[in-house]
């Protein structure tokens, strides 16, 4: 019997990086905890700890794009970690997807094929939505180019 392998994915099923990175859980046959941060966003002590464990700063987790990012002005290099998430906080968007957190570490999972080296192997072949293969039928990572 296998040891039970816990994973926990801050998701946003709106996003197809993150659709993407849960199907690839999902196909090592792990059902994660699914955290819709934009629902329930962790808090932010919690957020620290995911960072610190995933080896990034406050700003690699910035997300710019479909955020009030540029609005807020922080790009702007002399905002301290402390002001970028009191702005997280008020806007949870911000935050980078996914997160995903196994017993072999934290990471921001982009691109999504980055959660294979947090996983047991894959069961079976796995396609992105767009039609790259990731993984061969034997469970295998493809080379890219």
């Amino acid at each position: 019997m296998p040891e039970p392998f816990d994973v926990v994915i801050y998701h946003n099923p709106e996003c197809g990086t993150s659709r993407n990175t849960l199907a690839m859980i999902r196909n090592a046959g792990v059902e994660p905890h699914v955290v819709e941060y934009l629902k329930t966003p962790p808090s932010r002590a919690l957020l620290v700890q995911l960072l610190a464990r995933a080896g990034l700063g406050t700003r690699d987790v910035l997300r710019e794009k479909g955020t009030p990012f540029a609005e807020l002005g922080l790009g702007d290099p002399a905002l301290t970690d402390a002001q970028l998430l009191d702005a997280i906080e008020a806007h949870p968007i911000l935050i980078n997807r996914p997160l995903v957190v196994s017993p072999k570490g934290v990471r921001l999972c982009r691109p999504s094929e980055a959660v294979l080296d947090l996983l047991p192997v894959q069961q079976g072949e796995f396609v992105k939505e767009d039609g790259e293969r990731v993984v061969d039928e034997h469970g295998r990572r493809v080379a890219t180019a």
